[in-house]
Parts: structure tokens; C-alpha cells; sequence
């Protein structure tokens, strides 16, 4: 089997895991404080619209990446295995601390073990890796921004909740750990 063939099951793969987490890692009313501000919506639609609008770039203008190098098929199938396995890590570390919507549930602390001791958001870095990966896959630059601009201006958005509903929860504790551990990219953001 041709390992390029595995590009649409990977991708549809964390698609459809994506779905499954957000029905079954939802933070109810009752499970604790939830201070999603609609992010969780936000994220959803602007990958929703990067699809469909990456899809209809693609058709229309077509502005090709190195001239359409193949290598970066290959590259784009490590980068989005690299992402989904980031995701995963992150949102198996965070065990039941993890929420698709920004919810601090009792008795949670500041975890900053595993990904979480070289960024604040490796679930995010994971899902933003994966974006990346599908722009690669286009070979169409038009794409690859467009695939990053929406989620990630809405990722920026969640990051913003996330972190005011941290340090209203956790006060000294989580500003010490902000000073210490970039949000995204580790050591530049």
C-alpha cells in the first residue's frame, strides 16, 4: 500500500475524532464553571469555512507551491500525523481537566507535565499542525493561508477565554506558569 494513500483517512480521521471529542468531552452546567464566551462555536465554524472555502480557492486560483512538488504530499502526511498525535497526547494528559469548552471543574489544578510543561496550548499547536497540513497537501499557497488564517484568528480568540478564565481560577499559580511557558510555539509564542 502507498503510504500517500493515507492522506484522506487521516484527515477525515481527525475530522470525524474531532466531532467525537467535542459530544463526548463537553463540560456540562453541572460539571463546573463554564466560561466558553461562544469560543468553542467560533473554532467550529472557522474550520467548517476554511474547508469550504479552501476547497473553492483551489478551483478558482490555483497558485501552485514549488511547482507542485510532490515531496509535499509526504511532507504534509508527517505533518498532520505529527499534529493528531500532539492533540491526543495533550487531551489524554489533561485526562478529565480536559473540556472542548473552556470550563474549570472542581478540584482541577495547573497542569504542567507532559506537552503542557513546553506550551500552555499543545491541543491547540496539535489542531493548528494539522490545519497546516492540509494547506501543504493543496500544494496551493492561496490555500495554505486561507486554511490557517480563520482557525487560527479563532484559536487566538479561545486561547484569550481560556487563559482569563485560568487566571481568574488560579490566580498566582497560573500567571507564574504563564511567565515560564509560551502559549503556542515553544519558546517564540
Amino acid at each position: 500500500m502507498n503510504f500517500l494513500a493515507l492522506w484522506p483517512w487521516l484527515c477525515w480521521g481527525w475530522l470525524a475524532g474531532e466531532a467525537v471529542i467535542a459530544v463526548l468531552m463537553r463540560t456540562r452546567k453541572s460539571g463546573g464553571k463554564i466560561q466558553d464566551r461562544g469560543s468553542q462555536l467560533m473554532v467550529w465554524l472557522s474550520i467548517t469555512a476554511a474547508f469550504v472555502g479552501a476547497n473553492w480557492i483551489d478551483r478558482i486560483a490555483h497558485v501552485s507551491m514549488f511547482g507542485q512538488a510532490h515531496w509535499l504530499k509526504t511532507l504534509a502526511l508527517i505533518v498532520i500525523v505529527a499534529g493528531i498525535t500532539i492533540r491526543i497526547t495533550a487531551i489524554v494528559s489533561l485526562g478529565r481537566a480536559f473540556s472542548v469548552n473552556v470550563a474549570i471543574r472542581k478540584a482541577q489544578k495547573v497542569w504542567r507535565g507532559g506537552l503542557y510543561h513546553f506550551v500552555r496550548h499543545p491541543s491547540y499547536l496539535g489542531m493548528e499542525l494539522a490545519l497546516l497540513a492540509v494547506g501543504i497537501h493543496s500544494r496551493n499557497w492561496a490555500v495554505l493561508v486561507w486554511m490557517l488564517l480563520l482557525p487560527t484568528l479563532a484559536l487566538l480568540f479561545r486561547i484569550h477565554v481560556e487563559e482569563a478564565a485560568l487566571h481568574q481560577a488560579f490566580g498566582e499559580e497560573y500567571a507564574g506558569y504563564c511567565r515560564v511557558t509560551k502559549r503556542l510555539i515553544p519558546g517564540v509564542f
